[in-house]
């Protein structure tokens, strides 16, 4: 496919996109391998590059065009390959020409290592439509190579994201703070304003995420220790406090005002995942076995309209969660699902005490909380919300 393949284009506005349709699917996250040539320490997923017995498991080149194929059934118009590292598959090139093919806009999650020629030429030829995304591991060999215990990882990726400059096509980058990258973060973040792609700050994932198969407790003790605290965390998030408070009233003024013991309150853009085995996700995090199919078993509709909506419908039994998420006038606010209940306790529903501690400490900067309030005892949660949007208003 790679030679002489038609290209369908359509527009990258989605406004234009979804004028007078309704699909039963909005986007696709397609994790394509777990296998890396990074061996992060910090890493929620990663197989060795080399693992066989993860590459045996993985769907095959047909098993995922037809998934594409019924993506594109359901009205879907995103797809995003991610891993591990997309790249690592030796099918990399027919899968997205294949989603191209079918309409479809593509984003890429990468660490840039193995971008060759080929694959910017690929890129350049056939855009994506969506900006490429890298996650970069340290501003300097030193640092990178202790994040991803791969010597040859900085000079790799930066050749990568050369390639990338030098055929123009757009992308963006992200960066992971903790211990290693910490002292690098305001360099990195000049760095990454002069790229041509960044019309914003990069993203920075505060709290790290636990395995998501819960699969080695001695690498869950490791992540954890290089978790920075609820306060560092906050530190990092206000240092342009206004900019912080303009980002947080938007998302302020969409909390809960009611209790609620739903399990399920997000993803409410009809989009899911499918990981390198088939299973069929509500997100990539999500790997409880009783919220996912098989796609060898079932089919992404049967997801999209039985399986989804009965999820969205399951409602807490426990009694912690009922007593502080449940009641929480801050549930939305902070970054607990049922992902990461699962990710840290082996449960739907059981509070996060992390980011419940990281929720407090910027509602306290906020102004919404006295410091030793509790959120789940506040009655007045919607006016201390007003209150705010109110006093940050006259500000502004």
């Amino acid at each position: 496919m790679m030679s002489g393949q038609q290209v369908v284009f359509l527009s990258s506005d989605p406004e234009v996109l979804w004028k007078n349709r309704k699909p039963l699917l909005r986007s696709l996250d397609i994790e394509l391998t777990e296998r890396c040539n990074n061996n992060c320490i910090h890493c929620c997923i990663n197989r060795p590059e080399n693992d066989a017995r993860s590459k045996e498991r993985e769907l095959i080149t047909g098993e995922w065009e037809t998934v594409i194929d019924e993506a594109a059934a359901l009205g879907a118009l995103n797809i995003r390959f991610t891993g591990g590292e997309p790249l690592l598959r030796d099918d990399f090139a027919d899968l997205y020409l294949y989603a191209r093919h079918r309409g479809f806009r593509v984003i890429v999650f990468t660490n840039a290592r193995l971008i060759t020629p080929r694959i910017a030429e690929l890129w350049a030829r056939v855009p994506p439509l969506q900006k490429i995304e890298v996650t970069v591991y340290g501003m300097k060999p030193e640092s990178c190579a202790a994040v991803t215990r791969n010597n040859d990882a900085f000079a790799e990726a930066r050749r990568g994201m050369d390639l990338l400059l030098n055929h123009g096509i757009p992308f963006i980058v992200k960066g992971t703070v903790f211990p290693p990258t910490l002292p690098e973060m305001e360099d990195f973040i000049a760095w990454a304003s002069r790229l041509p792609g960044m019309d914003s700050s990069p993203d920075f994932p505060l709290f790290l995420d636990l395995r998501h198969r819960r699969d080695s407790e001695e690498k869950n003790r490791h992540i954890g220790a290089l978790r920075l605290s609820p306060e560092e965390g906050l530190r990092i998030l206000t240092r342009d406090p206004d900019a912080y408070r303009r980002g947080r009233m938007e998302l302020i003024r969409r909390l809960p005002s009611a209790p609620d013991d739903k399990i399920f309150t997000c993803n409410s853009h009809n989009a899911i995942c499918i990981d390198a085995y088939g299973k069929i996700q509500y997100c990539l995090a999500l790997r409880h076995p009783k919220t996912v199919l098989d796609i060898r078993r079932n089919t992404l509709k049967e997801m999209v309209t039985e399986f989804i909506p009965r999820l969205r419908e399951m409602k807490s039994t426990n009694p912690v969660y009922l007593g502080r998420c449940g009641r929480c006038f801050l549930r939305g606010f902070c970054e607990q699902c049922p992902a990461k209940s699962w990710i840290e306790d082996g449960a739907l529903d059981q509070p996060v005490d992390t980011l419940c501690r990281a929720a407090h400490e910027q509602a306290v900067f906020l102004g919404i909380l006295k410091r030793g309030e509790k959120a789940w005892d506040i009655k007045d949660g919607r006016d201390r919300i007003c209150f705010l949007e109110k006093s940050f208003s006259n500000r502004i």
